[in-house]
């Protein structure tokens, strides 16, 4: 069972926090382990196991860049730990861009991330499963890669 059937959800990129916090408090409701203390081992286990995955599908909802991951490997469009080959045209900007690092540069990114995510708004904003193309399924997995790429010039530039 994903993520969005424990949920009872579409599956979808942009999830409705107030709808996702009702669905949490439900479900942990019924299978938090400690309703389950006088139950058999196997109860209890199944419990825990279920609590568990309530509370990674939460972290991952809460995160629109872990809900593109997990959706992209739903599909079968990503795997952990993919090498993904970045345009060089993007990889030759974020190397000027890193050599440049300056107090600007967290700015620069940041608007460099604006723009990326105004390419692929349409796509996330109206996500449908039923009607996803393979094509608006790549420029997800795109975006979520030169994404992670910025973030980790942010990251070490902060650092």
């Amino acid at each position: 069972m994903n993520y969005f059937e424990l949920f009872e959800l579409p599956v979808s990129i942009q999830i409705n926090k107030a709808t996702l916090a009702q669905k949490y408090f439900d479900l942990q409701k019924k299978y938090h382990p400690d309703f389950f203390a006088n139950g058999t081992e196997y109860e209890q286990q199944q419990a825990l196991e279920i609590s568990s995955r309530l509370n990674k599908a939460l972290k991952t909802f809460k995160n629109e860049d872990l809900t593109i991951k997990y959706v992209l490997q739903l599909k079968g469009l990503l795997e952990e730990e993919e090498k993904y080959q970045l345009p060089p045209a993007f990889l030759m900007e974020m190397m000027e861009l890193n050599e440049e690092l300056s107090a600007d540069s967290a700015k620069q990114l940041q608007e460099l991330e604006t723009g990326l995510y105004k390419e692929v708004a349409p796509i996330i904003e109206n996500y449908n499963d039923a009607t996803a193309t393979t094509a608006d399924l790549l420029t997800l997995k795109e975006y979520y890669f030169k994404k992670k790429y910025l973030q980790r010039i942010l990251d070490r530039l902060e650092g």
